[in-house]
């Protein structure tokens, strides 16, 4: 796991100082090494930063050239089948000088060019400089577990793993773009292409991009896509179960290889448990698991259900007590997350993950189960919406959601799912775990005034992902899988491990289960009536201990309303309210009135506090 920072362009990088500034601002994501490649004329200049986990060598060092120098890459993730390709390429001729992944990306490029990208399997985000060519190309894996933003600007392409690298430039000009303020307002995070600030865009997940240097030509594509989902519900689920055990199983066995010790994130709940049996049965080194605790808050404390499953299979585990996470952790946060998310679980995942750094240096995690195999609760509320929907009367339930829309309050659970009563189907999936609606962004954030409702807002977003022609269950689950997912949870994830220097593996994201999935799995082995993940259930009765809960479902939450209470609330109040601040004041005070009278509002301040926090730490202005 990797920082990877570069500037391709047709005027020569001049200054070595900009890439050191740039790749130095993310020391965290790889403390053991650092680099810095340029081109002949200097025109390309590529920087690394280094968290050594395969290959700990000197012979593993980046920026990294072939054997030739016509080819130069700056690589951040895994490859997970690395091993194989190297051996395919061995066949075909290729000679290898070190055991890492990044020169096996080299040399499937030297192979296959562009098309390399369908070969691996991997969490990854690159960027190539092809000599003879002069151009550089990039990538991003599918699920987008590792991030990449650029900018294209001045006949010159300047890109980094994360915002805080690019801010060191000093002609990028630190205004936030409101229609991403917009998207953020709406769902707690910035989604696909867009970024908060003005000019940088994202390459979204499973998309690569080319920048021919001379003709500061600039070409993005996608190199993959989710499959079409099957056409029927006629399957033997024994086949099908067989088939997730094996491929999970190789995932899992895959993942654990490094050449650095590696535990699992136990939290007790289905995902977890089913990597860590898995892990058991494969691994040839003994397990270590982690799961962390809240023992002032014994509802959020994942201890006993951990326990169950450390206890059944024998592991070593470590049930670590998380200190009362200090208001002050909020601006290191802001810090972090350069680009806002308003996920309070970040709050957890960062303190476990400095809490294991101590004992190993890659986490493997339980991400992608929910989406790929129907694990929220939203999607057994779809499924029942779908058919109040054929029940209830057009006028009848449009009139409902504005009526619920004006009565009641902001924070009042339900609310979101009444609104997602109104138009068609698509307005209920965008509906779904809604911060702000429309009208409320509005009100709260004044210069999206000057933008019409009715264009292309977050809610239009989300209803154009719908594709035709497949069921409810299909459109929220792949919907999730291009947005949630990358957009926050990967995103949140991401951040959090590196500030601690820790990298974290999710087998649930391999590219054959992801294809499994959204290409085999029908509706009914994902929700049937209360019941949801019905697949991966099936799994948990083979290879989980009698007794396991498969009903449980906490996500990976913080008692933030009791921290509010316990002195949040007067730091929130500080922020938002008596100094200056982007949102309209008197309408964040209705938020927090609505708080304190027990509603449900602390995400969405805490979404508030983040985007005002992350504007003072990065002194971002509003466009003029």
């Amino acid at each position: 796991m990797c920082g990877i920072v570069g500037v391709c362009g047709l005027a020569p990088v001049t200054d070595d100082n900009l890439v050191v500034a740039m790749r130095d601002a993310l020391r965290h994501r790889g403390p053991d090494d650092s680099g810095l490649w340029a081109s002949e004329n200097r025109s390309v200049m590529l920087g690394h930063r280094r968290l050594a986990i395969i290959d700990l060598s000197p012979g593993g060092h980046q920026p990294m050239s072939d054997s030739s120098g016509k080819l130069t890459i700056t690589f951040n993730g895994e490859i997970y089948n690395y091993r194989e390709l190297r051996q395919e390429l061995s066949r075909l001729g290729h000679e290898f000088r070190t055991e890492s992944d990044t020169e096996v990306i080299l040399e499937a490029y030297r192979r296959w060019g562009d098309d390399c990208l369908d070969h691996f399997d991997g969490m990854f985000a690159f960027a190539l400089y092809d000599k003879d060519k002069d151009r550089l190309f990039a990538a991003r894996d599918r699920a987008g577990e590792k991030p990449f933003f650029y900018w294209h600007h001045a006949h010159a392409l300047t890109f980094a793993s994360e915002l805080k690298g690019l801010m060191q430039h000093p002609h990028l000009e630190r205004r936030a773009d409101v229609d991403a303020i917009n998207f953020y307002l709406a769902y707690g995070y910035v989604p696909n292409d867009l970024c908060i600030l003005q000019g940088v865009r994202k390459l979204p997940p499973g998309h690569a991009l080319v920048y021919e240097r001379q003709s500061d030509l600039l070409r993005v594509w996608p190199f993959w896509k989710l499959p079409d989902p099957p056409r029927e519900d006629r399957v033997d689920p024994l086949e099908l179960v067989e088939e997730y055990r094996t491929l999970l199983t190789d995932s899992v066995r895959r993942q654990l290889v490094a050449d650095v010790p590696v535990g699992i994130l136990l939290s007790g709940g289905m995902d977890s448990s089913l990597i860590t049996a898995i892990a058991c049965q494969v691994s040839s080194k003994p397990i270590k698991a982690f799961t962390i605790s809240f023992p002032e808050h014994e509802r959020y404390d994942e201890g006993p259900y951990a326990r169950f499953i450390s206890d059944h299979f024998g592991i070593e585990h470590r049930i670590l007590p998380a200190e009362k996470a200090s208001v002050d952790l909020l601006p290191e946060l802001a810090r972090q997350f350069d680009e806002p998310i308003a996920d309070s679980s970040m709050i957890p995942t960062l303190l476990i993950s400095r809490l294991i750094r101590k004992h190993v240096t890659v986490g493997i995690g339980g991400d992608g189960g929910d989406e790929l195999f129907g694990g929220y609760p939203h999607y057994s509320w779809l499924r029942r919406l779908g058919q109040v929907r054929r029940i209830i009367p057009d006028g009848f339930r449009n009139q409902l959601a504005r009526i619920g829309r004006r009565v009641i309050p902001v924070g009042v659970h339900g609310r979101g799912h009444l609104i997602g009563l109104e138009g068609g189907i698509e307005r209920s999936l965008s509906s779904v775990n809604l911060f702000f609606d429309d009208q409320e962004r509005h009100a709260l954030f004044l210069p999206l005034r000057e933008i019409s409702s009715e264009g292309s807002g977050p809610e239009r977003f989300k209803g154009e992902m719908s594709a035709p022609g497949i069921s409810l269950l299909q459109k929220a689950t792949s919907m999730d899988f291009r947005t949630y997912l990358p957009d926050d949870l990967l995103v949140k994830v991401d951040r959090a491990s590196m500030l601690a220097s820790l990298e974290i593996r999710a087998p649930f994201l391999d590219r054959r289960l992801i294809n499994f999935a959204y290409s085999r799995v029908p509706d009914s082995l994902r929700v049937r009536g209360g019941k949801r993940k019905i697949l991966s259930r099936l799994l948990a009765k083979q290879i989980l201990p009698r007794g396991f809960d498969l009903g449980r479902k906490q996500g990976f939450v913080v008692p933030l309303a009791s921290w509010f209470r316990e002195g949040w609330g007067d730091q929130v109040k500080s922020v938002l309210l008596e100094t200056t601040s982007w949102f309209n004041k008197p309408q964040v005070a209705k938020l927090i009135q609505g708080q304190e009278r027990g509603l449900a509002n602390t995400q969405r301040l805490f979404a508030l506090m983040m985007v005002e926090l992350w504007r003072r730490e990065y002194q971002i202005q509003l466009p003029s």
